[in-house]
C-alpha cells in the first residue's frame, strides 16, 4: 500500500530571512509526525518552476500533499499557486482549498469580504497599487487623530508590521504615503486604522463534524510604555534576541469576565470558517478594543506548524498531541475516500 506523503515547501534560499527559513522546521516537525504515524514523508521544495513540480509528483504518485508553501521565490501573492496546480492534477493535498487561499491572502479582498458579510474588520484605505474599487467602513477617514497602520497587502509573518509603519493622519493624508511604503512590503500595500487594546489569535482544526476551535490565546505586552502602540509586529515574531520578541508572551487562561469576550470570538472566528470555506486547519487574529468590541484583523490559511507557534500551544492547551493533529489533517484531506 502507498504510504508516501509529499510535504511540498517553498524552497528557501540562502541567506534567508528568519520568516522563510521556518518553513523548513515545519518540514522536520510534520515529518516526524507523519514518520510516526506509518507514512513516508517525502520533502519537495518547490520555485516557480511548476512543471518540475508536476513531473515529481508524477514520478512519486503519492498518497497526497502535505501542502506547507508559504510563497514562491519570496512572494507572497503565489501563495496559492501550488493548490491551484495540485487541483488541476485532482492531486489531495492538506490545508485550504486554493480559492480560500487566494482570497485571504489577498488582505484588502478578505476585509472586503468580510464587511460585506457584516462581521467586524478596521476600516482600511485601499491598496497602492490601486486593485480594489472602494475603501470599507470610513468612518474615522476625516479625523486628523486617527491611527493608521500601514501593512502589506499580500505578505504574511508580519513582514514591515512594526510601530515605525504607525502614522497618524485623515485617510488622505496616510494615503499619500502607501506608494512610498510600497516597494518595503512586498511592492503592495494599504493602511488600516490600528485598534488599541488587546490582541487574540483563535486556531481552528476540521474534525469529523465539523471543526473545533482550539483554546482562545492573548498575546501579552507587559512591557510595552503606555505612550507606544501594543502590537505584535515581525521583531516580535522571528528576531529572537529583540526586545519585542522576549516581552510577547501569550497566555490561555482568562479572568471569568472574559467569558463573553471569548465566546464572541469564537463565533466570529467559525463565521470565517464558513465565510471563506476554509478547510483543514486555519487562524484567525483579532484586535479588541478597550470598549470590548472585536475586530478580525487577518484570516491565515496557511499558520505556522512550527512546534514552538501558536498553533502548536493551542493544540497542547487543548490536550491534543501534535502528531494526533497532523493523523486527523491527514485522515480528513488524504484518506477520506
Amino acid at each position: 500500500m502507498n504510504r508516501s506523503i509529499a510535504v511540498v515547501h517553498n524552497a528557501v534560499t540562502d541567506p534567508a530571512r528568519p520568516d522563510e527559513a521556518d518553513v523548513l522546521v515545519q518540514v522536520d516537525a510534520v515529518s516526524e509526525a507523519l514518520n510516526g504515524l506509518g507514512y513516508d514523508p517525502i520533502p519537495v521544495p518547490c520555485t516557480l518552476d511548476l512543471n518540475a513540480l508536476k513531473q515529481t509528483l508524477e514520478t512519486m504518485r503519492p498518497l497526497g500533499v502535505f501542502n506547507l508553501v508559504e510563497s514562491l521565490e519570496n512572494c507572497g501573492s503565489l501563495i496559492h499557486v501550488v493548490p491551484a496546480l495540485l487541483d488541476t492534477l485532482a492531486v489531495p493535498y492538506t490545508g485550504c482549498p486554493a480559492a480560500a487561499v487566494y482570497a485571504t491572502s489577498h488582505k484588502v479582498m478578505a476585509k472586503e469580504r468580510l464587511y460585506l458579510a457584516g462581521l467586524p474588520t478596521p476600516a482600511w484605505i485601499n491598496p497602492f497599487p490601486a486593485d480594489m474599487p472602494w475603501q470599507g467602513g470610513m468612518d474615522s477617514g476625516d479625523d486628523p487623530g486617527s491611527l493608521w497602520i500601514i501593512k502589506s497587502v499580500w505578505e504574511h509573518g508580519s513582514l514591515g508590521l512594526e510601530t515605525e509603519n504607525l502614522n497618524t493622519g485623515t485617510a488622505k493624508t496616510v494615503t499619500r504615503l502607501l506608494k512610498a511604503r510600497a516597494p518595503g512590503l512586498g511592492g503592495a500595500c494599504f493602511a488600516e486604522n490600528f485598534i488599541s487594546g488587546r490582541e487574540f489569535n483563535l486556531s481552528l482544526l476540521a474534525d469529523r463534524f465539523g471543526v473545533t476551535v482550539l483554546p482562545p490565546a492573548e498575546i501579552l505586552f507587559p512591557d510595552t510604555p503606555s505612550d507606544r502602540p501594543a502590537m505584535v509586529g515581525y521583531r516580535a515574531k522571528w528576531i529572537t534576541d529583540s526586545h519585542e520578541y522576549n516581552n510577547t508572551p501569550r497566555r490561555f487562561d482568562f479572568a471569568p469576565a472574559d467569558t463573553p469576550l471569548l465566546a464572541e470570538l469564537e463565533t466570529l472566528a467559525r463565521r470565517c470558517w464558513q465565510l471563506f470555506h476554509l478547510a483543514g486547519y486555519a487562524r484567525v487574529d483579532f484586535r479588541v478594543d478597550p470598549e470590548g468590541r472585536p475586530f478580525v484583523l487577518e484570516i491565515n490559511t496557511n499558520p505556522c506548524l512550527s512546534p514552538d507557534a501558536g498553533f502548536a500551544a493551542a493544540l497542547d492547551r487543548a490536550g491534543i498531541p501534535y502528531t494526533h493533529a497532523i493523523s486527523q489533517i491527514v485522515t480528513n484531506q488524504l484518506c477520506s475516500e
